[in-house]
């Protein structure tokens, strides 16, 4: 699949928790979020969508959240974050999460060459957990001036 630009409205809001990243090891910073997310929506049994959603709004700055089922009837220890790109470029990862860093060079590659600025936030989009690493799905989403 190649890089698509995407002109409808992308919306989603996602619970989870933020924090710096440390000498540029975003997978670190992520996974480390992610974990205590997962924690926190299973101990206290939240509904959800089951996907990772990997928020970058900003430079250095992860957040990692899942999409909740319906809106929490209690107040969470989670962060709430409502995201909203108005046009933004869509590329779909099939393979090894080892692989993103090309993706997101082709990313880049692509924008450059058609002169297409971007900016945060960023998402990264897990599909569902499979034990075959070619068959991993990532979108990745960025958010264009």
């Amino acid at each position: 699949m190649e890089v698509q630009i995407i002109n409808t409205p992308f919306e989603i809001t996602v619970h989870g928790y933020s924090g710096a990243v440390i000498n540029k090891n975003y997978s670190a910073a992520g996974l480390l979020l992610m974990n205590a997310m997962w924690e926190y929506v299973k101990s206290n049994n939240l509904k959800n969508k089951g996907q990772n959603i990997w928020v970058y709004p900003e430079s250095h700055i992860v957040f990692a959240g899942v999409e909740l089922k319906g809106e929490p009837m209690r107040n969470l220890e989670l962060e709430k974050k409502k995201i909203q790109l108005a046009k933004y470029a869509y590329y779909k990862h099939i393979g090894p999460y080892s692989n993103l860093k090309a993706a997101y060079q082709k990313m880049n590659d692509y924008l450059f060459l058609k002169g297409i600025s971007y900016t945060f936030p960023q998402l990264e989009i897990y599909g569902h957990l499979t034990s075959d690493e070619s068959k991993l799905e990532t979108e990745l989403l960025f958010n264009l001036q």
